[in-house]
């Protein structure tokens, strides 16, 4: 009995736990090849542009080197905070925003675009957490309740006997393997993209705090 031949045995509650696990695996395997595919670009190109930052010869120079390599835009972003003045001085005098010397409106500027690229690279790493701790559950819930599904229709059939039992239990166990199957992959992506992410963001953090000391009062603005 093939999988199809399964679920169309199977009740509504049956047919909705395997549908919720096919779209689960399906969300987190285009995470997980999207963010494959990006993080990959990232990490090669966050070191190249900020190499390419530190050649140039004056901010003016310096950022389209950066947005020659920067394909996520993520290093940019954090060029262009500190190269605009509008974005230092652009707050209503009296607000809070205005409040403060040009170094800790640096710091916030800086700060904010570093948010931003941060929260790019983490976007889609709650999906994969939430699948590869919620599936294994979804589909022991699928098991469980096939097997109950299997149990009531043996015992209505007046007969019980090993085979009768076997098999319906059996193809119930098929949805614990398959939430695990949907679980593992997501795991092990969470997991390896965590630590390429945390890379990327310790590369951003420190470009970011070299070019506040770079531009604020005291250091060299070129």
């Amino acid at each position: 009995m093939n999988i199809l031949e399964l679920l169309a045995q199977g009740d509504a509650v049956s047919k909705g736990v395997a549908l919720l696990l096919l779209a689960m695996s399906i969300a987190s395997w285009v995470v997980i090849l999207w963010k494959a595919w990006m993080l990959r670009r990232a990490g090669a190109d966050v070191t190249r542009a900020t190499a390419a930052f530190w050649q140039a010869a004056s901010m003016d120079e310096a950022q389209p080197r950066v947005a020659a390599f920067d394909r996520e835009q993520l290093v940019v972003p954090l060029v262009e905070a500190a190269r605009t003045p509008g974005r230092l001085q652009g707050a209503a005098a009296g607000t809070l925003a205005a409040a403060g010397d040009r170094s800790q409106q640096l710091t916030r500027v800086l700060r904010g675009a570093l948010h931003a690229g941060l929260h790019r690279l983490q976007f889609g790493q709650v999906l994969l957490a939430t699948v590869g701790s919620t599936a294994p559950f979804v589909g022991l819930l699928g098991t469980v309740w096939g097997i109950y599904h299997a149990l009531t229709g043996i015992a209505s059939a007046g007969q019980l006997t090993i085979d009768r039992v076997a098999g319906p239990v059996g193809e119930a166990l098929i949805m614990t393997a398959a939430g695990l199957a949907v679980a593992i992959p997501a795991v092990l992506a969470y997991n390896v993209f965590g630590r390429i992410i945390g890379r990327i963001e310790a590369e951003l953090e420190g470009f970011a705090r070299d070019l506040r000391e770079l531009l604020a009062p005291g250091g060299s603005n070129a």
